[in-house]
């Protein structure tokens, strides 16, 4: 009896310890920077908004794209956490391109947390516009979570 309670608990232990963490992709914000490298003018968030819409339609202001993503891990992480970015889009008239932004992250306590992914440059400019985006949460080679926008 006291073997098999031995067991028991011992296979408890690691069936606990096996278990990936669980996350969630909250919230991602996708944010034109201008040629100083600024997503916006002041912290107002109308400001921001207005100044967004102003890059939407000038591209030549425009240096880059900076992903904020809001993103939470419960539990342990038993190997290296990872955000990756995937973005399709591409220049009108050419065959539409792919881009993968990666982001090592580290997960600490039960808060969520803020990461900046970020395009720019000659990889920008020559990427074109980007159409449709997917974040995805990655503990190893395990999907934790993913967001994705409409067009994907």
């Amino acid at each position: 009896m006291r073997r098999w309670l031995i067991s028991f608990v011992i296979s408890v232990v690691f069936c606990v310890h096996a278990q990936a963490a669980t996350g969630r992709v909250l919230k991602v914000l996708p944010h034109f920077l201008d040629l100083q490298g600024r997503h916006t003018l002041s912290p107002s968030l109308y400001d921001r908004d207005a100044y967004q819409a102003r890059l939407r339609q000038h591209r030549e202001e425009r240096s880059g794209i900076r992903f904020d993503v809001q993103w939470k891990c419960k539990g342990p992480a038993w190997e290296p956490l990872s955000l990756i970015v995937e973005m399709r889009g591409g220049v009108e008239g050419t065959d539409p391109k792919q881009y993968v932004l990666e982001q090592p992250i580290k997960a600490s306590g039960w808060f969520s947390h803020w990461s900046a992914l970020t395009l720019a440059g000659d990889a920008y400019q020559n990427f074109g516009e980007v159409t449709a985006w997917r974040v995805t949460l990655w503990e190893g080679n395990t999907l934790v979570a993913e967001q994705k926008s409409f067009l994907w």
